[in-house]
């Protein structure tokens, strides 16, 4: 696939045309303190997977509604003292899966809690946490689930399950919650970056690849699934661009990145049809901690850096969460 958006210098430069609703900040708030209304009630169970060189829990919070949400919860063996903690976001599709494949955070010496994503977990890893609210009609996949109105959109029950997923993550004894870090690839990275704009307090954010960035763009860019769900949805239900564009901004990961309080680090692949450079630019573009970098893959598709961008964190990270 050869490059298909705007030249690099231009990404550098390029800013979203999303218009941010005027009370934003009022529907997050507003939606964070109905969740908080319920008990966070975090349990974390040990689990015996046979490896030697971690200890896992099985991890159950109340997410939004109140609804059970689980993780996995990885320590290096034997903590016993307090550690800065990576929290981690799932692509789309994706559960939490298995305990043995979350190994990479707690190798590096940190504590690493893994959130599943309510009513996914088919698509690739297995998921666990049912989704309990319905919606009306939708195209298949979860990206119009409620999409004609913010508070009954899909997105707003997930990125709550996040923040609380973070202040669960934060409650146990052996997390110093003041060196705390979302991280997320893809859909996890479109999380990631939404815990960064409405967590206070965050040590790192690392968006790689991010999902829900700039819809305005993004759904009139690509035709690949699934930001193609809602032009799909649209298709079938003619004149209600607007109704679902205004949904759409309480949800883009631009105006998330424009209350960012902590060091950042993205990456994007400029041959990515799935998360278009130019959406990953925007939010980077706004994003509005000083401390921000971004990895460009020129050659490369939705698979980014894998396991170079891994490494790269490996290195950005620590100095961020050690300090």
């Amino acid at each position: 696939m050869p490059h298909f958006d705007l030249p690099l210098d231009r990404l550098r430069t390029y800013r979203s045309a999303s218009r941010e609703p005027e009370d934003f900040d009022a529907f997050w708030t507003r939606t964070l303190d109905e969740a908080r209304s319920h008990e966070l009630a975090a349990r974390f169970e040990p689990v015996d997977t046979a490896l030697s060189t971690v200890d896992v829990y099985d991890v159950t919070f109340a997410g939004f509604g109140g609804h059970p949400v689980k993780g996995w919860f990885v320590l290096p063996a034997g903590t016993r003292e307090p550690l800065p903690v990576v929290v981690e976001f799932v692509g789309y599709g994706g559960g939490r899966g298995l305990p043995h494949t979350h190994l990479l955070w707690a190798s590096a010496g940190f504590a690493h809690f893994v959130m599943d994503t309510r009513g996914q977990g088919s698509g690739w890893a297995g998921g666990d946490t049912p989704d309990p609210a319905g919606s009306g009609p939708a195209y298949p996949g979860f990206m119009t689930r409620g999409v004609e109105d913010p508070d009954e959109y899909y997105y707003r029950r997930l990125f709550t399950d996040a923040v609380r997923a973070v202040e669960a993550a934060r409650s146990h004894p052996l997390t110093d919650a003041s060196r705390t870090a979302a991280v997320g690839v893809s859909q996890g990275g479109g999380i990631a970056l939404a815990v960064g704009g409405l967590v206070p307090g965050l040590a790192a954010v690392a968006p790689d690849v991010p999902f829900l960035c700039d819809f305005p763009r993004a759904t009139t860019l690509t035709d690949r699934a699934p930001y193609r769900e809602i032009a799909s949805y649209l298709k079938t239900h003619r004149g209600r661009s607007e109704r679902v564009a205004r949904t759409l901004a309480y949800f883009d990961g631009v105006h998330f990145a424009a209350r960012g309080s902590a060091p950042a680090l993205f990456s994007t692949a400029l041959e990515d049809l799935t998360c278009p450079p130019s959406t990953v630019f925007a939010a980077f573009n706004a994003y509005a901690h000083e401390d921000k970098a971004i990895e460009v893959y020129d050659f490369n598709d939705h698979e980014g850096g894998e396991a170079f961008q891994q490494a790269v964190q490996l290195r950005w990270l620590p100095r961020r969460l050690t300090a």
